[in-house]
């Protein structure tokens, strides 16, 4: 029952992202979040706190206003004082040039008593730096930012 409620839980978080309710999706998180998003590029680094989280979400969010994730599997190990949810997925979106961008990836969230106190996001980065590249090439400046790391 546990890992099902985990389960919907995850779910419920990726929807928030799909619909840029980064205030609503926040508020799963610990204050002593870490967040992990590979890559050399403006959504690469590590965040370690909820304003910094918040404003990365943002970020995505003007980046890739349409982005969607779509969830393929999720596996939960655990119990509430430290459950591990392996979050496989799916990204698309369309770029200013009209280039479809696609991706997939995988999520590795620890969680802690109902709060999630770590993400750690694996995915290919090459892609989202090429999507950045084309993002900025249309105009969309803040592509080429630097990184949100707290």
């Amino acid at each position: 029952m546990y890992h099902s409620i985990i389960k919907h839980n995850i779910k419920k978080a990726f929807q928030l992202v799909n619909n840029h309710n980064y205030v609503e999706l926040v508020k799963g998180l610990s204050p002593t979040i870490r967040h992990d998003f590979s890559g050399d590029h403006a959504l690469g680094g590590t965040r370690n706190n909820l304003a910094a989280v918040k404003e990365w979400f943002e970020r995505v969010g003007r980046l890739l206003p349409d982005l969607k994730l779509t969830i393929t599997n999720i596996v939960v190990k655990g119990w509430p004082n430290n459950t591990l949810a392996i979050v496989q997925w799916t990204a698309a979106a369309t770029l200013q040039n009209s280039d479809a961008y696609r991706n997939h990836g995988v999520h590795f969230v620890t969680i802690k008593w109902g709060k999630i106190t770590q993400m750690k996001v694996y995915e290919d980065s090459q892609a989202v730096a090429n999507a950045l590249e084309k993002q900025y090439a249309a105009g969309i400046k803040e592509a080429k930012a630097g990184q949100i790391i707290s």
